[in-house]
């Protein structure tokens, strides 16, 4: 029997994610729902090609083969198919060796409603309409973007980067500059420097993942030879004097991140393109455009009324 899921760190994964359902997508949008479905049974053994959240969904579920007796991770497929259609998905997870086991299949509908049935701490979708639903909903959910991601298999380390200003934490300090200005951002963030931000919507899934880096430090210090397979980075526009609120908040939720980087403003795809990460959340599309990684964009807050 599977683990109770109460216990796991959680991420719902639509098909678009985790797959390229690009040619099945264009039956259903020129022939209709009957074609679909009959392009999906003639196609049931053909194994469906590797989407944009796959390097990243690998890595993940990595975790509970290092750590089985905790099996601390758990991938659920949340899917807009009928489960006639779906067989197909799970046929092409089961020729991949993806340990998913759990699924919704909700027959053309959204399926963002189950995000706090399963657990979920992010849910992760290609399909803009459900992850705006979700967020509405205050669900933690991303759109992850279209973009041609390669899967180095010889690369097993799972690298996750956040925004911090409406990703980790709301978007009370991201208003006020928005509002007022850069000037009364800084003074701003220096009055309540010693003050803790609200917790955004993807705070859950960062606090959880400590856990997993506890793990790997107790595995760590009795086999000092261990390579750790989690390696996490915040990576902020940010800079002095507004960098001490972001280290306030994370000690007050007892996290860190691996790496930080306050950036007053430089391009953040300059640290993405060494860094590499396998995942990377912002709230705003103008980081997230023209790349080669798995790029997630959080419509949350003032910084996407606009959007």
């Amino acid at each position: 029997m599977p683990f109770p899921i109460e216990d796991k760190l959680v991420i719902a994964v639509s098909s678009s994610a985790l797959f390229d359902l690009s040619e099945c997508d264009k039956v259903f949008r020129e022939q209709g729902p009957a074609a679909y479905e009959q392009f999906q049974e003639e196609h049931l053994d053909t194994v469906l090609a590797t989407g944009v959240a796959f390097p990243f969904i690998r890595r993940f579920l990595a975790f509970n083969q290092h750590f089985p007796q905790e099996s601390p991770v758990e991938v659920v497929l949340l899917s807009r198919n009928s489960t006639a259609t779906g067989r197909r998905v799970f046929r092409s997870i089961a020729q991949y060796g993806l340990d998913i086991s759990r699924a919704a299949f909700t027959g053309g509908a959204s399926p963002f409603p189950y995000i706090p049935a399963f657990n979920a701490s992010l849910f992760l979708s290609a399909n803009q309409d459900d992850v705006h639903a979700a967020v509405a909903a205050g669900s933690p959910a991303g759109l992850l973007l279209p973009g041609a991601v390669t899967d180095q298999q010889d690369d097993q380390e799972l690298r996750i980067a956040f925004d911090f200003d409406g990703v980790l934490a709301d978007d009370e300090a991201e208003s006020v500059f928005k509002q007022q200005g850069l000037e009364s951002f800084h003074q701003y963030e220096a009055q309540h420097a010693e003050q803790e931000h609200n917790p955004g919507l993807l705070a859950d899934l960062f606090r959880k993942l400590s856990t997993l880096q506890e793990l790997e430090d107790n595995l760590r210090a009795d086999d000092p030879d261990y390579l750790r397979l989690l390696r996490t980075a915040i990576i902020t526009a940010r800079n002095a004097p507004a960098h001490e609120r972001v280290i306030t908040t994370l000690k007050s939720w007892g996290v860190e991140a691996n790496e930080t980087f306050f950036l007053g403003g430089m391009d953040k795809r300059r640290i993405l393109n060494v860094l590499k990460p396998h995942i990377f959340f912002d709230d705003q599309l103008d980081h997230l455009r023209a790349s080669d990684l798995a790029m997630v964009h959080v419509p949350f807050g003032v910084a996407n009324q606009q959007q």
